[in-house]
Order: structure tokens, then C-alpha cells, then sequence
């Protein structure tokens, strides 16, 4: 069974096993790095178990986790609950020592996942307790701003009635950067999204991320 919310690769659960297809630019390289990334992560942060993986084709094998998804329950109305688990979390994350994950590209103080949001997030039915983050093939070092921003960004972009309730995720991420950093990490992550469509010949995803990079652009602290 096809699973839903995987927009990029191909994610399919059989039974307690979810396999994870990848395509695109450097496929193989991102199923190293997301394997690495969550067999080094195991125990210290809500991740799936690695069950197994092959590089031909690049499939990575992780034990299911039942969870609710995070965007699931922003429509809800639990925006408030999960921007709030989504903000604890990144406060673990970002305390991980980067050298504790070997081989990640970049240079910065902290491990950034690249992809942190609702998007990626499995919580309990309340939307307060994480069970799983999801989606670790972007994972590497840089600022404390990008994951925080990228959060931020998914909500503006994606659940506009809630963007009220972004207060949760910087207060319980101890972190609130000024509004010029923040939006200029958003742009900058939309043009990088961009630059991976135009490098895979990806016609779609080029005007899809050339809108939300105009988008961003736009966007205000205050709407």
C-alpha cells in the first residue's frame, strides 16, 4: 500500500515494514546519509528503526510506527499541541553534537534536518507526544534558524489559519530569531528546493517552487 504524504520518493508499508523508494538527483547518496542519520539517532530521538536497505534499487526498509500525521492534525485544529511538539523536538535535535552523526555534509553548530515540520512528524492523537520524525535525507550541519524557518514556512505556506498559533513552536523551542532571519531562511530553503527541480529537468516542480519562492518573498511577520 502506497502510503500518503510522500512527495518526493516513493514510500509503500507491507505489513510492519515501510519501504522507502528513492528517486531523483543522487538517490543513493540520500539513502546512505537518512540511514546513517537515523541509525546514529536511534534512542535519543523518536525516529523509525532501520530494518534494512539495498542500494540497487536505492530502497531503505524502516519498521512502521503508528502515528497520526502531524498536517493531519493542524487541519484539526491541534495546531497549538503539535507546533508545541514540534518546538520540544528541535530542542532535543539541536542539542545532538553534530560530530555524533558521521559523514553529515555542511558546516554549522547544530544538525539540521532539513525537511522539519508537521510534514514529517507522527504524534499521538492529541498531537503532543512525537513518535516519529520522519524524512532524514537532507540531515546536515548548519544554523540553528533553518529547521525552525522551514517549520515556519510549511505553516504560512501550507495551513495559513494557523499561523496564530506559531507562538507554541518558538516558545517551546526556546528560540524566536529576528523576523529578517527567519524569512530570509525561508526564501533561501524555497530557492534551494528550486534549484533541485531545475537540476532534474523536473518541469512541475520548477513552476510549482518558482511560485512559492515569489510566495515567500511576500510573506510578513504580521499577515
Amino acid at each position: 500500500m502506497r502510503l500518503p504524504h510522500g512527495y518526493t520518493n516513493e514510500t509503500r508499508r507491507d505489513g510492519d515494514v515501510v519501504t522507502k523508494r528513492y528517486v531523483g538527483e543522487d538517490a543513493v547518496g540520500r539513502l546512505r546519509l537518512e540511514q546513517g542519520a537515523l541509525e546514529s539517532l536511534a534512542g535519543r530521538l523518536p525516529v523509525p528503526p532501520v530494518v534494512g536497505s539495498t542500494v540497487d534499487p536505492p530502497c531503505l526498509r524502516l519498521a512502521w510506527v503508528a502515528g497520526r500525521h502531524g498536517q493531519e492534525l493542524v487541519d484539526e485544529g491541534r495546531a497549538a499541541a503539535v507546533l508545541a511538539a514540534c518546538g520540544r523536538l528541535l530542542g532535543v535535535l539541536q542539542d545532538v553534537p553534530p560530530d555524533d552523526l558521521p559523514g553529515v555534509p555542511g558546516v554549522g553548530p547544530v544538525v539540521v534536518h532539513g525537511d522539519f515540520g508537521p510534514q514529517n512528524l507522527l504524534l499521538d492523537d492529541d498531537g503532543g507526544v512525537p513518535v516519529a520524525l520522519l524524512d532524514w535525507e537532507l540531515v546536515h550541519r548548519g544554523d540553528p534558524v533553518e529547521d525552525l524557518a522551514w517549520a515556519e514556512w510549511i505553516v504560512r505556506a501550507h495551513h495559513p489559519t494557523a499561523v496564530g498559533r506559531l507562538d507554541a513552536l518558538f516558545s517551546h523551542s526556546g528560540s524566536r530569531p529576528p523576523w529578517a532571519d527567519r524569512h530570509a531562511a525561508m526564501v533561501g530553503a524555497c530557492r534551494a528546493q528550486l534549484a533541485r527541480a531545475e537540476r532534474a529537468g523536473d518541469l512541475p516542480g520548477v513552476r510549482r517552487w518558482t511560485g512559492r519562492v515569489a510566495r515567500a518573498a511576500r510573506f510578513a511577520e504580521t499577515p
